[in-house]
């Protein structure tokens, strides 16, 4: 796949794809929750599986990250399950898509690169 295959904003580098149990879901506040989370930028590809209770999401982490879309779940009266395997997927995801943000803005330097000025010629 390319870039060019995912919405804009979205790289493929940069991509990452989560699966978390909600809890307070209901077909009242199910389709607002998904539909607002869509249109954030960044976002990739949304949906969510009521009889399992999981939301399903792809987006770069460079541009949004989990706590942005936490608010969004809550300020539809949802919220993350409060079990421990929850807590840890979000805390691990939490770690990578950091990791993933830092990552993108770091230039790479090489420690075999010649130092400016300093140019050995041989005779």
């Amino acid at each position: 796949m390319s870039d060019l295959d995912h919405r804009v904003g979205v790289r493929e580098a940069n991509l990452v794809i989560r699966n978390l149990r909600l809890s307070n879901v209901n077909e009242a506040n199910c389709d607002a929750l998904i539909g607002e989370v869509d249109k954030l930028f960044g976002i990739d590809d949304v949906s969510y599986n009521i009889k399992e209770g999981v939301i399903h999401l792809a987006y770069d982490a460079t541009h949004i990250n989990l706590d942005g879309i936490e608010e969004v779940i809550r300020r539809h009266g949802a919220d993350l399950h409060n079990d421990w395997w929850t807590r840890t997927k979000e805390g691990y995801y939490q770690f990578v898509d950091q990791n993933i943000k830092d990552n993108s803005t770091h230039k790479a330097w090489s420690c075999h690169a010649v130092p400016p000025g300093s140019h050995n010629k041989r005779k």
